[in-house]
């Protein structure tokens, strides 16, 4: 292995030489500052081919070495930010040239050492300030000792390290294909649909790999340990290193340098010691999804909020490694609830309705003066329709309407009120709707429970028909309206004649027989009857019956097709 980890300059003596031939007297002198904390406080080792996890105190350095012994060897180190951004620099100091091969005279004191490593000047290769995933890669590096310095200004944060010597062929990281972005190629309200070009890692070098999928509300991440940071989902991200103890993610005792195994095979895959740490609290539950869905590179995401703008990256990760690389992610606002018009209803004024088939329309009303009460009259002049009231968002009333209806509400200063009217699946609906604070002024007509109109076949005659309908208490004016229908009266013109707010206004005046006011306080005898003449023998007539209100609003009874005899 040619990358080699560092900590101290004593490990610049070749491997497998002054390490096992330590005189007694260096070695106690070694053992006594090995166990000296603070010599390590700022020093850590890179091993060759592994990508490492660790963690920064804000406004606190942290050093890496290695040694590169031979001239013209490939180089290429990796620094991975993750919930912060990183100052990282990569510098070069030349081996000293005592530094390979035996040496006669003593060895100098480690601190001397440590001292002469940290302070000589060397070349800066490298340095980057920012939280994207950055590399410095070399095909012929000189021989030395590197150094790698990383600082975070903004907050204590993790961050990753891949660091090797082997040639640039060996990519530890999966590839992106020639065009990395994401696109969305479909989006609705709660869902939108991702695709991307296939990573060449899967495709022609069949290495194992999968894709992630990361949603969330805020923005882009640039790397996977990113996205991970943010959820909480790291378990690498568990433990952080105590302030005032040893920075380094590795074990030192499995570095060859243990008090009682010193001298042995010196191992550079160590692993993080739990001992170092401190739980971290749990943090808050973040609004961001992980979704890792194999090798597919095409993905649909649902449940997402109507109207809201979501940011959407992908990541590509080697599953035998867990290195991942970052597709150019996008972001896509879903599409909102299709926005109703709302009509204002004026205090007192009749408004006329119509809902498509299956429908639905909104109406709002606001009273200008303080109130105790308000009524909602609602004339559906074909089938029946739904009709909501909510007031200040609270549903007051939910009825089926057909015909006439009057519901009468308490009241709320500076409430607003809501009305939906939803059509039924027969047809389009009509419909006048009156709301008013005055009820007593109200324009609509009181109409009885049955609004029939009854013929008497014995009273019929060549030349007239008699008829009878029923009353209120309240006094209204009728008119009373005919005309000549054909004996296969269609079912479509019977049905425009159902239209029951269509008014006297819309009939030619040949047609009008009378117009009466009657009423009655019993409401047993509150029945008029009136005889139609001036007919045709064996004809048929239909006849209507409008009541009209104060305001001027009729309400039609429900229609009556009467034949006339042909012999008297």
């Amino acid at each position: 292995m040619v990358l080699l980890g560092w900590s101290v300059l004593w490990l610049l003596l070749p491997l497998g030489s002054r390490a096992q031939k330590l005189p007694t007297r260096d070695e106690e002198l070694f053992q006594m500052q090995i166990r000296d904390k603070a010599f390590f406080h700022d020093s850590s080792v890179i091993p060759d081919g592994a990508e490492i996890s660790s963690y920064l105190f804000r406004d606190t350095p942290k050093r890496y070495f290695f040694v590169v012994e031979e001239d013209n060897t490939p180089l290429s180190v990796t620094v991975t930010p993750c919930d912060a951004p990183l100052e990282w620099r990569l510098g070069l100091q030349e081996l000293p040239e005592d530094s390979s091969g035996d040496s006669s005279g003593d060895p100098e004191p480690l601190e001397q050492q440590r001292h002469q490593m940290t302070h000589e000047e060397g070349t800066e290769l490298f340095s980057y300030k920012g939280n994207a995933v950055e590399s410095f890669a070399s095909s012929s590096s000189p021989a030395g000792l590197y150094q790698l310095e990383l600082l975070s200004t903004e907050k204590d944060t993790h961050f990753k390290v891949y660091a090797t010597t082997t040639p640039e062929s060996d990519q530890p990281y999966p590839e992106l294909p020639y065009d990395p972005r994401v696109d969305v190629t479909s989006l609705g309200r709660t869902t939108v649909t991702l695709a991307w070009k296939p990573s060449p890692t899967a495709s022609l070098l069949n290495q194992p790999i999968q894709y992630c999928v990361v949603i969330n509300k805020e923005h882009n991440f640039k790397s996977l340990c990113a996205a991970e940071a943010k959820l909480g989902a790291d378990d690498a991200f568990m433990m952080v290193p105590k302030p005032g103890l040893d920075f380094s993610p590795f074990d030192f005792a499995h570095f060859g340098f243990p008090p009682d195994h010193l001298g042995k095979e010196r191992s550079f895959l160590a692993k993080a010691s739990p001992k170092l740490g401190r739980p971290v609290h749990p943090r808050p539950k973040a609004d961001i999804q992980k979704v890792c869905i194999g090798s597919k590179n095409i993905f649909t995401v649902s449940d997402l909020k109507p109207d809201t703008q979501h940011y959407f990256d992908v990541f590509v990760v080697d599953t035998n490694t867990n290195m991942s690389t970052a597709y150019v992610g996008t972001f896509a606002r879903t599409k909102g609830e299709a926005k109703q018009k709302t009509l204002e209803l004026k205090d007192g004024k009749v408004t006329d309705v119509f809902v498509k088939r299956k429908g639905a329309k909104f109406l709002r009303f606001a009273p200008v003066s303080s109130h105790q009460k308000v009524t909602f009259f609602i004339h559906s002049c074909l089938d029946a329709v739904q009709v909501q009231v909510r007031r200040d968002g609270k549903l007051l009333l939910s009825q089926n309407v057909e015909g006439i209806r009057q519901f009468q509400l308490r009241g709320k200063p500076k409430a607003k009120y809501l009305v939906r009217l939803k059509g039924n699946k027969k047809g389009a609906s009509v419909l006048k709707i009156l709301a008013t604070t005055r009820p007593g002024k109200q324009s609509f007509p009181s109409l009885p429970e049955d609004t029939r109109i009854k013929a008497f076949d014995r009273l019929r005659t060549c030349s007239s028909a008699t008829v009878a309908w029923l009353g209120t208490q309240e006094r209204n004016k009728f008119c009373i309206y005919r005309k000549e229908v054909d004996d296969n009266h269609s079912e479509d013109q019977k049905k425009r004649e159902q239209n029951r707010c269509l008014g006297p206004d819309t009939r030619p005046k040949s047609e009008k027989v009378l117009c009466k006011y009657f009423h009655s306080q019993n409401l047993q005898k509150a029945v008029t009857t009136e005889t139609v003449g001036g007919l045709q023998p064996g004809k048929s007539y239909l006849l209507d019956v409008y009541v009209i209100g104060h305001g001027g609003h009729s309400v039609k009874y429900q229609s009556k097709v009467v034949k006339t005899r042909k012999l008297c």
